[in-house]
């Protein structure tokens, strides 16, 4: 017996949706993202008067660096050639001329210690004053205006070598001190050498003063 086939039944075609047929992204123009709106005229205007006052504008003048007080106390030492740091003596002292008047008793304890202090600091950091224990064995300040007096004195014994010791004081990571001593002639420079050379005794006699 045979069997009679089905009609094939007519089905609606599918509609395309949207995954099926995906929209292409507009192409952007090329060199969008570097277009710069135009300034306008009021910008315009407000950045040539900026740069105009700026022309204008006077350029500030460099300050003078300030004067530390030690100034005044190297200018001491240079104008006496051989000071006492604190101690009295046949010399200028330079603990009294800070103060302003004689000292009775400890420095430290004066209202003017703190000043006293700095400027005794100042004047054994300076590069142009030497510290010995030169005039009675006391702490002395000599300028290098007269070094070459100093050296000549003591090349020719007439000052002793150990008081012609240079001394100077290092400051510790602990915070005491401690006084480094160069002895006589090693902290003598070379010019101050051949400046020492050409002086006569009486005339280095006469640059340290009468103390000697």
């Amino acid at each position: 017996m045979k069997t009679k086939a089905r009609p094939a039944k007519n089905r609606p075609a599918k509609r395309p949706t949207a995954k099926s047929t995906p929209r292409r992204a507009a192409a952007k123009p090329a060199g969008r993202h570097l277009a710069r709106k135009p300034a306008s005229a009021k910008r315009v205007r407000r950045t040539e008067r900026r740069a105009s006052a700026k022309r204008a504008a006077p350029r500030a003048r460099a300050r003078p660096a300030r004067r530390s007080p030690a100034s005044r106390w190297l200018r001491f030492v240079e104008e006496h050639g051989v000071v006492l740091a604190s101690a009295r003596g046949p010399v200028p002292s330079v603990a009294e001329a800070v103060a302003g008047q004689p000292i009775v008793g400890s420095w430290w304890a004066h209202p003017r210690g703190k000043a006293i202090f700095a400027a005794l600091s100042e004047l054994d950091d300076a590069d142009d004053v030497r510290c010995f224990k030169l005039v009675d064995g006391k702490v002395t300040f000599v300028h290098r205006r007269v070094w070459p007096a100093l050296a000549c004195l003591a090349h020719n014994g007439v000052i002793d070598a150990g008081r012609a010791a240079s001394i100077q004081q290092e400051h510790m990571p602990t915070g005491e001190h401690r006084n480094l001593v160069t002895p006589f002639p090693d902290w003598v420079p070379d010019d101050v050498a051949r400046a020492a050379a050409e002086l006569t005794v009486e005339a280095a006699r006469a640059q340290l003063g009468g103390w000697i």
